[in-house]
């Protein structure tokens, strides 16, 4: 299982960015797909998350309204449209994926419960 994060960067604060996560290696169509992230000397927290037909998603309350969450099953991609981004949403991001079997759901974004990672994209507002 391969997860590949892009589109981090520096960006001033009210600005936007657009990270994207490209999966292999793995039935894509039975996994939850979430964005966490992890600033310094903080532990690692659940931004958003979206469950395998892509019709669900769950949102941290500190991003809610703000970033929005998505999959494209066809490129086996999942995004992550940030916008008003602020200071403190400075953090490297990652994208993950987490094995579901029928009746789960993805709304616990929680670290612990995603099996892959990808290697992460910095991501800094200032």
């Amino acid at each position: 299982v391969q997860l590949v994060e892009s589109g981090g960067g520096l960006v001033q604060p009210g600005g936007s960015l657009r990270l994207s996560c490209a999966a292999s290696g793995y039935t894509y169509s039975s996994y939850c797909m979430g964005w966490f992230r992890q600033a310094p000397g903080k532990e690692r927290e659940g931004v958003a998350a979206i469950d395998s037909g892509g019709s669900t998603t769950y949102y941290a309350d500190s991003v809610k309204g703000r970033f929005t969450i998505s999959r494209d099953s066809a490129k086996n991609s999942v995004y992550l449209q940030m916008n008003a981004l602020q200071p403190e949403d400075t953090a490297m991001y990652y994208c993950a994926a987490r094995k579901v079997v029928a009746g789960q759901t993805c709304a616990a974004v929680r670290a612990s419960l995603y099996n892959y990672w990808g290697q992460g994209t910095q991501v800094t507002v200032s």
